[in-house]
C-alpha cells in the first residue's frame, strides 16, 4: 500500500534509476512496518526550482494506508535525505518531503480497494 514517488532535477540513467528502487523501497518499509511486498517506488526526473534557483532537488512524495506518524515521518526523512546525498549528491536541504495518510477506501489495488 505505500507509494513512494520520487522526482528529482538529476539527470539519471536507467540503471541509476533502477539501482535506486530496492534501497527506497526498504527504507519505507523498515520505517513503516509494512510488508516489503506492498510497497511501490517510482522514479522519475523533473525540472524544479528550489529558493529561486537551480541545481540538485528531489520531492519525495509518500503515501500510506497508516504507518506514518510524527516519529515514524521525521526517521524516513531522515533516512531518505541521507540517501539522495549519498546516491545522487542532493543535499538534504534541497529535499522536500510530503507524507499523507489515506483511507483504505481511496486506494484501489487488483480491481478493488484496500476498504
Amino acid at each position: 500500500m505505500p507509494l513512494l514517488t520520487l522526482q528529482t532535477s538529476v539527470q539519471l540513467s536507467a540503471q541509476q534509476r533502477y539501482d535506486l528502487l530496492a534501497p527506497l523501497s526498504r527504507i519505507v518499509a523498515e520505517c513503516i512496518g509494512k510488508p516489503e511486498r506492498y510497497v511501490m517506488v517510482t522514479v522519475g526526473e523533473a525540472a524544479i526550482l528550489m529558493a529561486g534557483g537551480e541545481g540538485p532537488a528531489a520531492f519525495v512524495d509518500l503515501r500510506s494506508i497508516g504507518g506514518l506518524s510524527g516519529a515514524v515521518n521525521r526517521k524516513l526523512s531522515e533516512r531518505l535525505c541521507a540517501l539522495l546525498q549519498e546516491r545522487l549528491g542532493i543535499p538534504p536541504e534541497r529535499v522536500y518531503l510530503g507524507f499523507a495518510n489515506v483511507s483504505a477506501e481511496n486506494w484501489g489495488w487488483n480491481g478493488g480497494t484496500f476498504g
